[in-house]
């Protein structure tokens, strides 16, 4: 920062030139695109169907609605446009809309630069600081948006006539940024009248005044589609203002599932260069169930499809299983915590909160749940583990084997299992690859098991965490 301008005299020498946000914006993302750079590095799955049309949005220069349901990324989107502007930017010092020194448009600036030429003060702002955000809310007003008098100031002694007596809302002071309203739909009509000559004719007007703000501002939305149908609505001049409405969608494949959940869950442990006291491998054996469960769910008649099924719900269910088996692994003396079958049951807790059933018992929302988890543990044994080997280990089972398993079993049971059993040895060994490590063989053991009952190839007794698989 020390060799920036510090003056509007300097500034002028230095050779810097004025532009628009979203001319920023435009320059920033041809570089990316030219040099085969994602524009959100971090918002995976979208590669061929958001992001195209997010980058013809930022090409012509538009603004966007983004319209999705909960935990698609929209608000991540959103922020990241920031990266796409200069790191730094000068304004007049002391400006509280970040007042261009070549277009200045407050009283405060064009005053300074009336007064002091090119001695000027100058500041720089970071792109962090060029963003501002507002959830729309039904007690949210034109104040709070775009500004109002400042009782304080008349208070000073200055004229209701002064410009110098406004507050300015959250739009003006972004100006030169990135402005973002969540959940649109939810402001109130009248409110939503104010955005009109923002989106249109650029600049904000507050009442009792003869002032036009000229503002330089990307004004970005975010709606689910069942508010902005139902609830509440966009009224249609400002839907028409808008350049460019984007779908958003949840992950199609299991895949990006996995990813964004790996990602975004914070796991002690997980990192083989974490100093936590208990070390944690997820088998992805156990990330693919965890993936298809939130899957399974986005498709089955006894969830709220309207309200959606979060990615969020994957990631605190992956975060929850790694908890429980920290847990068991911590109360049975071992070095290692790898999620089980037996684990699952944790995740009730995680689910209930982020999922809407449509039962007409409200006490069957346990046994919707456990209905959606044995469907995805059941589809992912069938994707992982091979006709053969199951066929292999359901045959070893005669009418007097009987093997338990539970969160009280502990890892050398189940490695003693695989000695007396060597049809468990191919499937184990199909799960884990190169994984041989006793905690991670007892996890596909206990998978495997699971999944041969749900295919009706094995009995199952349960008795609370306690579970005995014998043939049929």
């Amino acid at each position: 920062m020390d060799d920036r301008p510090d003056t509007l005299g300097g500034l002028r020498s230095s050779g810097w030139e004025s532009r628009s946000v979203k001319d920023e914006i435009r320059q920033h993302a041809i570089a990316r695109i030219r040099a085969g750079e994602p524009l959100f590095p971090s918002v995976l799955g979208y590669e061929e169907t958001v992001i195209p049309q997010l980058e013809h949005a930022v090409l012509a220069g538009h603004d966007v609605v983004l319209l999705g349901e909960r935990g698609q990324a929209k608000t991540r989107i959103i922020r990241g446009l920031t990266e796409l502007l200069d790191e730094w930017m000068p304004i007049v010092a002391g400006s509280e809309i970040n007042d261009d020194p070549y277009n200045p448009i407050s009283r405060h600036a064009k005053d300074a630069i009336a007064e002091h030429g090119d001695d000027t003060p100058i500041s720089w702002v970071h792109r962090d600081d060029r963003f501002g955000e507002k959830l729309a809310t039904p007690d949210t007003s034109i104040a709070d948006l775009i500004g109002e008098v400042d009782p304080i100031k008349v208070a000073e002694g200055r004229y209701l006539s002064d410009e110098l007596t406004l507050h300015y809302g959250l739009v003006p002071r972004t100006n030169r940024g990135v402005f973002a309203i969540n959940e649109l739909p939810d402001l109130a009509e009248r409110i939503q009248v104010g955005l009109l000559n923002v989106l249109e004719e650029r600049d904000v007007q507050v009442r009792g005044y003869k002032v036009r703000l000229p503002l330089d501002v990307m004004l970005v939305a975010s709606a689910n589609p069942e508010d902005y149908t139902n609830r509440g609505r966009m009224i249609t001049p400002l839907k028409d203002r808008f350049g460019a409405q984007i779908r958003t969608h949840y992950p199609l494949e299991v895949s990006t599932e996995i990813a964004i959940a790996e990602q975004e869950a914070d796991i002690p442990g997980l990192d083989s260069s974490s100093d936590a006291e208990m070390p944690v491998v997820i088998p992805a054996f156990m990330k693919e169930l965890i993936a298809v469960f939130s899957h399974v769910a986005r498709g089955s008649s006894h969830i709220n499809q309207r309200s959606g099924v979060s990615v969020r719900l994957t990631v605190s269910n992956l975060e929850t299983l790694a908890a429980a088996a920290i847990r068991r692994a911590l109360l049975l003396g071992e070095e290692t915590a790898v999620p089980r079958v037996c684990d699952l049951d944790a995740l009730i807790a995680s689910t209930a909160g982020k999922i809407e059933i449509e039962a007409l018992d409200e006490d069957r929302d346990g046994e919707v749940i456990d209905h959606l988890m044995r469907s995805a543990v059941l589809t992912a044994f069938k994707d992982m583990v091979s006709s053969e080997g199951v066929r292999q280990v359901a045959e070893a089972f005669d009418e007097d084997t009987v093997v338990n398993t539970g969160a009280d079993v502990r890892v050398s049971d189940y490695t003693a299992l695989l000695a007396t059993e060597p049809s468990f040895a191919g499937p184990v060994a199909e799960l884990l690859g190169d994984d041989d490590s006793p905690a991670s063989v007892a996890s596909a053991i206990e998978f495997i098991l699971e999944g041969l009952h749900l295919s009706k190839r094995l009995n199952k007794d349960a008795v609370g965490s306690r579970a005995a698989y014998r043939g049929r």
